[in-house]
């Protein structure tokens, strides 16, 4: 089986940083795409950010230049930077990632962590 878990959510104030972490564990021979995505209280989840196994990245506008997303791929793990916080951040964010595992047979399928929870106080 393949897990992701993530970790460095919190409550900060405006203009804070925070940095959150991802790692992929279990059965797995490759991954490919990592990203994380967020999702507010009543509304829709939505790409925050992505990088490809390559370091290729591609950011929502509402976070370029104040969030970047890097990833170790000897840890299989996905960071994301994110500074000068606005409390429209709000939200529960989310690690994705498209995986080689051999769980269920050997095949890529895309895989989510269970979110952490990020406030930003005004």
């Amino acid at each position: 089986q393949v897990q992701l878990v993530e970790s460095g959510g919190g409550l900060v104030q405006s203009g804070g940083s925070l940095r959150l972490s991802c790692a992929a564990s279990g059965s797995i021979f490759s991954v490919n795409a990592m990203g994380w995505y967020r999702q507010a209280p009543g509304k829709q989840r939505e790409l925050v950010a992505t990088i490809s196994s390559h370091g290729s990245t591609d950011y929502a506008g509402s976070v370029k230049g104040r969030f970047t997303i890097s990833r170790d791929n000897g840890k299989n793990t996905v960071y994301l930077q994110m500074n000068s916080l606005k409390p429209e951040d709000t939200a529960v964010y989310y690690c994705n990632a498209y995986i080689l595992s051999s769980y269920g047979g050997i095949r890529w399928s895309d895989y989510w962590g269970q979110g952490t929870q990020v406030a930003v106080s005004s």
